[in-house]
């Protein structure tokens, strides 16, 4: 029977953030069809704590916790002249563990989630590669480039440049290359060096309805009282996610509280910076931290917010606020790769004038920010089932398919 490795940067476990949303699904979705696999890392303990999650997915694991400092990885790097990115994900014991796997074990596959891990894989092996770039991240390095200074500047652009070779090398060496969206997938082809012309597939993000799901969820009890609502959430130590919230609560907020003055802000997320702390009872700002869960944050809210200027593919933070049937306003970036329909599904605006106008409008009309809610939930039901979003991947890696037959590569 055919197996499959799965590389990942880091474990899908426990899946509260979007790459390992993304993660989780898939290697479920993987080891329904074959026994898997699995080399990641662990970024702290917490990680660690969910080995047993993993081990109860995985044929055999390798977890790694990964100790060398961004730091140390960015002066390895400099020395090497590889890209920071891989300095940081490079580890013996994945190697070797690796090389044992593809040594002792009927591998006709391998899955490898996120650029980084793409080093693991050896030149020789014969079967097939699938490499899920999710997004393209030297693009967004040079968006990084283009907002930092010197000499974060030089050394995001630095990265972008490294970066964008190596993308292209990989597509040119694997079977099929993935990314989250139509336009993400347009994107890399564009960015391919000369002479690369790998196959480049849009697998997208799906929702799990039957958990984000607003029927009989309670309200965070914090947000009894005051309000209206307005609810950002997401990783906190993100840098476009801390440039979303600084810029609504900086340049949004005063708008909205000049016609509404209880309105709140609620920052909810693990991890918050400085930056963010630092929001807190700014213009009626809170700033949660960690949550045990999000759902009732959702719930409770008036209206979800993604006003993200920078952003990389689907936006699971939209997805579950559409599936919690809030009204959500989102930027152009933000509401890339969802095909729902703006001022029906969702709101979209950009910039401070015009979010605070579309938010101002949403708050007014609560009965048209409920249809707007509804319709969201609807829209995610009927069209963004995990199930259906990952059906391709049998196909693309070999696999049986759901009816026994040998899918066709």
């Amino acid at each position: 029977m055919s197996e499959v490795l799965f590389l990942a940067h880091r474990i899908p476990f426990p899946p509260d953030r979007g790459d390992k949303i993304r993660s989780c699904h898939v290697l479920r979705h993987i080891a329904g069809l074959a026994p898997v696999h699995v080399a990641c890392f662990a970024d702290d303990e917490g990680d660690m704590a969910h080995e047993p999650d993993l081990a109860a997915v995985a044929a055999s694991h390798c977890l790694v916790r990964r100790s060398r400092s961004l730091k140390i990885a960015a002066l390895e790097a400099l020395a090497s002249g590889k890209p920071v990115s891989l300095t940081a994900f490079a580890d013996k014991r994945i190697s070797a563990y690796v090389a044992k796997v593809l040594a002792t074990r009927p591998i006709s596959a391998i899955y490898v989630f996120s650029g980084q891990m793409a080093q693991y894989v050896p030149t020789d092996f014969a079967g097939r590669v699938v490499m899920d770039f999710v997004d393209v991240d030297s693009a967004k390095f040079e968006s990084y480039a283009g907002q930092a200074r010197f000499p974060l500047a030089h050394l995001y652009a630095r990265e972008a440049r490294l970066l964008s070779r190596f993308e292209s090398d990989v597509a040119r060496r694997v079977n099929a290359s993935l990314l989250v969206t139509p336009e993400e997938a347009a994107l890399f082809r564009q960015r391919l060096l000369p002479g690369a012309d790998p196959a480049v597939l849009a697998l997208g993000n799906g929702i799990d309805t039957g958990f984000f799901d607003p029927e009989g969820m309670p309200l965070a009890p914090e947000l009894e009282g005051q309000g209206p609502h307005i609810t950002f959430t997401g990783q906190m130590d993100y840098p476009p996610n801390i440039a979303a919230v600084e810029l609504f609560a900086q340049a949004v907020m005063p708008q909205i509280r000049a016609v509404f003055p209880q309105a709140r802000f609620n920052v909810v997320g693990r991890a918050p910076t400085l930056a963010v702390r630092a929001l807190e009872g700014v213009h009626g700002t809170r700033v949660t931290g960690a949550v045990i869960d999000v759902r009732p944050w959702l719930a409770g809210a008036d209206m979800v917010v993604a006003p993200l200027t920078i952003a990389r593919g689907v936006q699971n933070k939209v997805l579950e606020a559409m599936a919690m049937a809030r009204p959500v306003l989102a930027t152009p970036e933000a509401a890339t790769g969802i095909p729902a329909r703006d001022g029906q599904e969702l709101v979209v605006a950009n910039g401070a004038e015009a979010l605070a106008k579309a938010a101002l409008s949403l708050l007014h009309d609560k009965v048209r920010a409920g249809t707007i809610g509804q319709s969201a939930r609807s829209f995610v039901v009927e069209k963004c089932g995990w199930a259906g979003v990952l059906a391709p991947l049998a196909g693309l890696l070999g696999l049986a398919g759901p009816e026994g037959s040998r899918a066709a590569a």
